[in-house]
């Protein structure tokens, strides 16, 4: 046996005074005093360690022990020791580099990298602004509130007669009262001496006029020429600037033959921009038209607007004008013409209509924003559609009559 074995055993008691089931706690750690306390910010033991019971919180929101202006009492060794300023340092301060211009919107501090869809869209180019164009044309209530001007009695005293009836010319309730009217600008003054002489009364002119092959002609057609100054001369024109000479007329104008075999017609419903009504009569010239009747409502062709749409060219196209459209559809249609409307519902073009109706046609062709009556467009033997894009609603009138009159030609010139 060894010695070790040989020693007594030596038993070892302890008395529990504890309560089963309730372990022994540690001793509290003493409370700190305000000096021991460190300021914001600061760990001074590790959380997992931390013992506290509710009753005896120390950061809780009615017993706080800081101030938020002692929040900048926080120390750092890299840092130079010194106590926040509020003024120094706001929202959005950058901490470094200060002396780097603040971001703005719209600056690009770095590449943004390719954008696709701002590369690959469509540039489209674009003139420079131009100063807005000034309207050369005076309206109608300007031209009636000078002609009004001279009614005046300072003006009847100093104002010829022969001026007078010039200037009521110029207007609308003039013209109708005198059975005249005035052709404006050098072109439309050598189409009304070259192809109207008979209708052609006087010529008035400003002193020092230099076109001398119009002179020539003026004086070789035995019209008497006046001189007029140049305050005259812009209290007759319709336009801001004038063109320093007038031909003084008779209204007169030709009516359609309707009796013919061929014929091509255009039934005008309350057309009231002149420059559209002297484009229908040029149109219809250029295309071989037989005539216009012009419906009441429409702008007279006498305007000086017209005229000089036209460029005086209107008198070479037989018209009626102010008159009965739904009468004048009857009397066509007994005379065998087929009655043929624009409408945007349509679902034939002209060349689907059967040729024995297209010997003679009359178009109809209405109101620049209204467009044609819907009446009259009932009483329309056919109605026709142009072919054009679903992108695009309608046309100006002037130039859906254009289109219809261009093809008219053609079908006039394949059934001869």
């Amino acid at each position: 046996m060894s010695e070790e074995e040989n020693k007594p055993k030596r038993t070892v008691r302890m008395t529990l005074d504890r309560k089963f089931g309730v372990s022994e706690a540690p001793e509290r750690r003493p409370r700190r005093n305000d000096d021991e306390r460190g300021s914001f910010g600061d760990k001074p033991f590790n959380r997992g360690d931390r013992r506290f019971d509710r009753d005896d919180r120390r950061f809780d929101r009615g017993d706080r022990r800081f101030n938020r202006d002692d929040r900048g009492d926080r120390r750092d060794e890299n840092r130079e020791d010194r106590p926040f300023n509020r003024e120094e340092r706001r929202f959005g301060d950058r901490p470094f580099n200060r002396d780097r211009r603040p971001h703005r919107f719209g600056d690009k501090p770095f590449n943004r990298g390719r954008r696709d869809a701002v590369t690959n869209a469509p540039v489209y180019r674009q003139r420079p602004e131009q100063k807005e164009a000034v309207d050369e044309n005076l309206d109608e209530a300007a031209l009636e509130a000078r002609a009004a001007q001279i009614e005046t009695v300072d003006d009847a005293a100093s104002t010829p007669p022969w001026f007078k009836r010039l200037i009521a010319c110029t207007t609308e309730k003039g013209r109708e009262r005198e059975g005249k009217f005035l052709g404006e600008g050098v072109h439309v003054v050598e189409e009304l001496v070259k192809h109207h002489r008979e209708i052609v009364i006087s010529i008035y002119a400003v002193e020092g006029f230099e076109n001398e092959p119009l002179i020539e002609a003026i004086n070789d057609a035995e019209i008497t020429m006046h001189v007029l100054t140049e305050e005259q001369m812009k209290r007759l024109s319709s336009t801001v600037t004038t063109q320093g000479i007038i031909a003084y007329c008779n209204i007169a104008s030709k009516k359609p033959v309707y009796e013919m075999s061929r014929s091509v017609l255009t039934l005008v419903d309350a057309v009231q921009d002149p420059g559209n009504l002297g484009t229908l009569f040029r149109t219809s010239l250029g295309f071989g038209s037989n005539g216009m009747i012009l419906g009441r409502g429409t702008v007279s062709p006498f305007n000086p607007k017209v005229v000089r749409g036209s460029s005086g060219t209107f008198l070479r196209v037989p018209f009626e004008f102010d008159v009965d459209l739904v009468d004048q559809i009857n009397f066509l249609r007994s005379k065998g013409y087929t009655i043929i409307a624009t409408d945007l519902h349509a679902k034939q073009s002209l060349r689907e209509i059967p040729s024995h109706k297209l010997r003679k046609m009359a178009f109809l062709v209405g109101n620049e924003g209204a467009g044609t009556n819907p009446y009259f467009i009932e009483l329309a033997d056919e109605t026709v559609k142009i072919p054009m894009s679903s992108e695009l609603e309608s046309l100006n009138v002037a130039v859906a009559h254009g289109i219809l009159s261009y093809e008219a030609a053609q079908i006039q010139e394949e059934l001869k």
